[in-house]
């Protein structure tokens, strides 16, 4: 990590302070459902005076196909680091200099300057997590640590199996189960890949992402699905259980951007800079219930997320975890494709 002097380091704190005096009006965040701290938010808007309004989306693909349109009012989206280098070469998003920030110099090192976003220009850290398998295990005993258990579902779960329907999550599922590696230009892997999700398909009671309540309801009884979901569920009820595929399983980041036809910019600036403190970190992941990057706020996190399962990927399963990328242009064609054949 680059250390500024310490008298520019002033200057900006002074930059910044004076700024935040004057701060007032309203911000308009777009981000992922049931994924924002109210009090969190509260605390914003207490602090800087500022109207938060929050309106949801349900995947990367709906927020960028949104924000494409423009004139959606909005000033934050918080995409997924696969989509990130999207946003920023079409010219979604603009440099904030997150960087620069007063407190840039809590993230961690391993996320200061990600590939997805060389020096953090334009995005800072929201939440850290892992797509793996959840199982209700009253109704199935057997090993769940699979990716077989979504896509060569054992005959207990037949008919009781939800997919969450982000589509890169399941290609790379799919792939990792084939033992394939991601964004393989190999045609026989794909193939395998697409005959793999059109023969399993049949399996599954659902492809949704309300899988918090649903799971939690008994509604359906395995799920592929993010760790912080799976831990809301198992604090519902403790027979759920998250695992992670022994095949392979991604991990991902979500980022908060400013929309380049943001009209609150400089409100939009003083969010990003406000979650890059650990106890709003902290806040944060105490309701998402996914990990952070900001270093500090571990003292801040609740007890039951320090050594939860879903959160804390046990030493025998790291060399498994992956940290997924978006494709060349014609791999994610193939994948669309495939896709698409899969929703008919």
């Amino acid at each position: 990590m680059n250390w500024k002097t310490t008298a520019t380091a002033m200057g900006l704190a002074l930059l910044a302070s004076t700024s935040l005096a004057r701060a007032d009006g309203e911000l308009n965040i777009y981000n992922w459902g049931n994924y924002t701290s109210p009090d969190v938010i509260k605390k914003f808007e207490a602090k800087y005076n500022v109207k938060v309004t929050i309106t949801d989306y349900d995947s990367n693909d709906t927020a960028l196909a949104k924000v494409r349109q423009g004139g959606t009012g909005f000033d934050i989206a918080v995409p997924s680091q696969t989509y990130v280098p999207i946003w920023i070469k079409e010219g979604l998003v603009q440099e904030t200099d997150p960087g620069k920030m007063e407190n840039f110099k809590n993230v961690a090192p391993e996320w200061a300057n990600p590939e997805f976003d060389p020096g953090r220009k334009y995005s800072v850290p929201w939440a850290l997590g892992t797509v793996g398998v959840v199982v209700n295990t009253d109704a199935y005993k057997g090993p769940a640590n699979s990716w077989g258990i979504i896509f060569n579902t054992p005959d207990e779960l037949k008919g009781k199996v939800n997919v969450v329907p982000e589509m890169n999550d399941v290609i790379f599922a799919a792939i990792k189960y084939v033992g394939g590696q991601q964004c393989t230009t190999d045609k026989d892997v794909l193939k395998k890949v697409r005959d793999t999700l059109v023969a399993a398909k049949p399996n599954w009671i659902a492809m949704e992402y309300n899988t918090i309540e649903k799971m939690g309801a008994g509604d359906f009884k395995a799920t592929s699905d993010w760790n912080g979901s799976a831990l809301r569920q198992r604090l519902a009820n403790p027979a759920i259980h998250y695992n992670y595929p022994k095949e392979g399983f991604g991990l991902w980041s979500d980022n908060v951007v400013v929309l380049k036809e943001a009209k609150n910019v400089e409100n939009a600036k003083l969010f990003q800079n406000f979650i890059m403190d650990p106890e709003n970190a902290a806040g944060l992941s105490a309701f998402h219930r996914y990990a952070n990057a900001i270093v500090g706020s571990d003292k801040y996190m609740p007890a039951d997320m320090k050594d939860a399962p879903e959160v804390v990927i046990p030493a025998a399963d790291k060399p498994h975890a992956e940290l997924q990328q978006m494709c060349a242009p014609e791999i994610q064609d193939i994948y669309t494709k495939i896709w698409t054949e899969l929703q008919k």
